[in-house]
């Protein structure tokens, strides 16, 4: 009797699970209600526009001081003034430092009066060219020869009477002879002196340079971008003092690829934009085309000239410069919203029968609110405007 109630037991859950497991599927089936269709989404689309726009070459480089000039003492000496500090803004010729004067200023002193020496005994006049005829020597010379020519002469008329006799003549001639010698060496003398004086005056203009050279001027007018010395420094000829550069205009050098070589052109417009400044854009004009590649980097070197004035660019910024291209074919845009941006890859979805076409396609230029369709649309497409990531391929639509 124990075996068969075993054996009864299971088979009644059986049963009964049975029973419980159908009567739930009857009535899921009666309960459910009847499926409806999805309605088609309503979409705002646009039609894809096709005009002409600006095309820019976008190229990298850095920007540079127009002009840099190392400043260095060409005189030796103390340096006893500083009157500039890093960054001060000086004009040509302004003062950087002064070197003490008192070694170069007893030279000129000397040269001055050695010079003045000459010309007092050559007898010049400031302003009247030298004439070596008007020198006090050579005049008395001339006047000495003029005596014994004069005498020369009466003697003659008197040897031939023979009131002298001819010892006394021969005496007169000698004497005409010496004095005519005299007068040619001391107008030799006055050439030499004069030489002299323009030896003099040079070595006065040396001096007077020597002492002007104290004031280490700016070459340029500019930014001090370093100053080396101190008041109280000892400085050498040749001594790097000072750096002064010229930011206004400023120097943009930028490498552009060899395929993109024959769009460059001197006196092409540029754009700038720097990290500095956000947002913003800078005017630049092309004055440089280097005649040949660097080969190092298959790449053109170009020079760009930017107006500072306000010296807000500063040489060593990265910049990116935007070069405007030659006119070219039409270009297809639609509004920016009307792409979606997923991990790179660009899409848009063109509307066409009230279904959705999915497209990839690859971004031009950015003209806000509207982007260039570079691949990917064609002009007569018409797109969903706003996607929001609820289109899909092949998805039906209405339009509105």
């Amino acid at each position: 009797m124990t075996r068969r109630f075993d054996l009864f037991v299971p088979g009644i859950a059986l049963i009964v699970s049975a029973s419980l497991l159908a009567t739930g599927c009857s009535t899921t089936a009666e309960t459910a209600p009847e499926a409806k269709a999805a309605d088609p989404l309503a979409v705002s689309t646009v039609a894809v526009e096709s005009r002409s726009i600006d095309r820019y070459l976008r190229v990298t480089g850095s920007l540079m001081a127009d002009a840099q000039a190392e400043v260095s003492a060409e005189t030796a000496g103390r340096v006893v003034e500083t009157p500039v500090e890093r960054g001060t803004r000086v004009a040509q010729g302004a003062l950087l430092i002064r070197i003490s004067p008192s070694e170069t200023s007893a030279q000129l002193q000397e040269a001055e009066a050695n010079a003045a020496q000459i010309e007092a005994k050559l007898g010049l006049v400031a302003g009247q060219p030298f004439d070596k005829t008007r020198v006090p020597d050579v005049m008395n010379a001339k006047a000495s020869l003029d005596l014994a020519d004069a005498e020369f002469n009466r003697m003659k008329s008197l040897v031939d009477q023979k009131v002298i006799s001819q010892s006394e003549f021969d005496q007169r001639r000698t004497q005409l002879e010496a004095a005519r010698q005299k007068y040619q060496s001391e107008q030799n003398l006055a050439d030499q002196s004069y030489r002299s004086l323009e030896g003099a005056r040079a070595r006065v203009a040396l001096a007077r340079k020597a002492v002007a050279d104290t004031s280490v001027r700016a070459p340029l007018t500019g930014l001090v971008a370093e100053r080396l010395v101190s008041v109280g420094d000892y400085v050498t000829r040749g001594a790097r003092v000072a750096t002064v550069v010229r930011i206004d205009p400023l120097r943009v050098e930028l490498t552009v690829p060899e395929q993109h070589v024959s769009l460059i052109k001197v006196g092409q417009q540029v754009r700038l934009t720097v990290d500095a400044y956000p947002g913003e854009e800078f005017a630049a004009t092309i004055k440089f085309v280097s005649p040949s590649l660097r080969s190092d980097q298959r790449a053109l070197t170009v020079e760009a000239i930017a107006a500072n004035a306000d010296a807000r660019l500063k040489p060593g910024f990265f910049a990116t410069a935007l070069v405007r291209q030659p006119d070219a074919a039409p270009a297809l845009l639609v509004p920016s919203s009307a792409v979606e941006t997923v991990a790179g890859t660009s899409r848009v979805y063109v509307v066409k029968n009230n279904r959705i076409e999915e497209r990839i396609v690859t971004l031009g230029e950015k003209l806000e609110p509207k982007i260039e369709i570079a691949s990917g649309l064609t002009k007569d497409d018409v797109v969903a405007s706003e996607p929001k990531g609820r289109l899909s391929d092949g998805q039906q639509v209405t339009t509105r």
